[in-house]
């Protein structure tokens, strides 16, 4: 039986060539929004005790806006600027998702290979039941290995060695439950997936994502190894105890950088935001080499083991619960507010970030700090939420396809006519089956003894080549009329539903 659908839910400068609109210059609404946000992320400063921070805003392919705050070194008193060095902690999870992607591509890796066939150390682990599933690289990447979740404890890792990481890993770790069964999310699990970058790409899994990603990209001030920071411009990282600033220990680099060591700065990550956002949407057209734009969009996809974050506040009215999934790297959510989205924080001694993109809009929020696991995905949230309620960054509009273009003149001439009939080639098989021409043409004559005359349809926005809601202006109110086209060769309507609009 088909899935009935109530109506009620209907409601850079890079040296490469992305896809993005054309350029304009900021809107007053637009600058109006940026400034908007700071307020929220100086009370941030201030009431975390933030040594420095710096946050922007990525809109169609470029770093849109960019403002820093504070200080990147209490000794020296250095501001914190665009080309700042932040550690980014478990952002790196998505290069290295990425990096497994790319060799999947290449057709190196299978994701759904048994971990133990690329990890050698992986063979004499003792799993938690007799019918658990072999550890797979898919596994790894969504989470789902059935590792114990390790923050804080993989953060203090990230100076293990690639050899200690091999006699751990063949040491044999304990499970929290069996491969595939839940979501938990595993450092441990992480470095391994880095590993598996590393066996099969032939070089550390660290020189494989500056080669293949960091280098493409532009992003000379990123990588794995702090004592590689550009000169004078490394934030050092600090906690808040006693009342003052206490300098963190320099941590890696590692076998656990691939789940949580890469540094960057602003102008080096807009780059990258803006190579991901450019994925979206699907289309025709050239790739830019670096990765394939499906498996990009592929980081999103979840593996099913949803949750809900509920809303904080049931009295807000603008607040709404969430639905969250992991994909490779990202956390994938959905919201009344912003809509489908996905984001990841970093959180390390010393070290605070998070980043929220909106793929349907373009656009995305970043923001880093030098204050151990500053908790900055909160602001960064109500920052994204102040820039969509603030309309100045709509949703990119699809092209409608013209079958869909072609069905509305159909729709109008049919209500107009007041008989379905009159367009009998336009119905799929089952129209008339679901209820029949009488019924259907009693119906819209009750409707036009409502709306009276009506005209031809407004602008068609649509999200598919095949379903919109047209909207038709009437003498006495709005016609709405609902579209599923059926999947056939010549077009033709499996669902034609009308009513007046709310």
């Amino acid at each position: 039986m088909g899935m009935r659908t109530s109506w009620a839910g209907l409601a850079c400068a890079l040296p490469l060539v992305l896809w993005a609109p054309p350029a304009l210059a900021q809107t007053d609404a637009q600058k109006a929004a940026f400034a908007a946000i700071d307020p929220l992320f100086e009370s941030f400063m201030e009431e975390r005790h933030a040594p420095g921070l710096v946050y922007g805003v990525v809109v169609d392919g470029k770093l849109a806006y960019v403002r820093s705050l504070g200080v990147q070194d209490t000794k020296t008193n250095a501001p914190v600027n665009r080309d700042t060095v932040f550690r980014i902690a478990s952002m790196s999870k998505n290069f290295t998702a990425l990096a497994a992607l790319k060799l999947r591509d290449e057709g190196k890796l299978s994701l759904d290979a048994p971990a133990e066939t690329i990890i050698p150390e992986l063979k004499g682990l003792k799993y938690p039941t007799t019918d658990s599933p072999k550890i797979t690289v898919r596994d790894l990447l969504n989470h789902v290995g059935g590792f114990v979740t390790d923050d804080p404890w993989g953060d203090r890792q990230l100076p293990m060695s690639e050899a200690e990481f091999s006699r751990f890993t063949a040491a044999g770790v304990p499970f929290s439950r069996a491969p595939g069964m839940a979501f938990e999310y595993s450092n441990y699990g992480y470095a391994l997936a880095g590993r598996v970058v590393t066996n099969v790409s032939g070089a550390n899994y660290a020189d494989y994502i500056e080669g293949a990603f960091l280098k493409p990209l532009g992003m000379a001030s990123t990588g794995y190894d702090l004592a590689k920071a550009p000169a004078g411009r490394l934030a050092v990282g600090y906690r808040w105890e006693d009342g003052r600033w206490v300098e963190e220990p320099a941590l890696g680099p590692g076998a656990f950088g691939a789940m949580g060591g890469l540094m960057t700065s602003a102008s080096d990550y807009a780059r990258y935001m803006a190579w991901e956002l450019a994925a979206w949407p699907p289309r025709d057209g050239a790739e830019d080499g670096i990765l394939k734009r499906s498996s990009v969009r592929e980081i999103v996809r979840g593996q099913n083991f949803a949750g809900v974050v509920t809303r904080a506040d049931r009295s807000n009215p603008d607040d709404c619960d969430r639905a969250r999934t992991y994909g490779m790297g990202t956390i994938a959510f959905a919201d009344c507010v912003l809509g489908p989205h996905f984001t990841h924080s970093g959180g390390l001694p010393g070290y605070g970030s998070n980043v929220l993109m909106l793929p349907e809009r373009g656009v995305g929020v970043f923001a880093f700090s030098n204050l151990t696991y500053a908790p900055v995905s909160v602001t960064v949230r109500a920052a994204t939420v102040s820039l969509v309620k603030s309309g100045a960054f709509p949703v990119r509009t699809t092209p409608v396809s013209p079958a869909l273009q072609s069905m509305a003149a159909t729709v109008q001439r049919i209500f107009a006519s007041g008989d379905v009939l009159s367009a009998r080639d336009a119905l799929a098989m089952n129209m008339l089956l679901d209820r029949d021409a009488a019924r259907r043409n009693a119906d819209i004559a009750a409707l036009k003894g409502k709306l009276g005359a009506c005209r031809a349809a407004d602008p068609i926005v649509a999200d598919n080549a095949m379903s919109t809601v047209l909207s038709f202006p009437c003498d006495k109110g709005v016609l709405q009329a609902r579209v599923i086209l059926a999947p056939t060769a010549k077009p033709s309507m499996q669902t034609l539903e009308f009513r007046i609009a709310p």
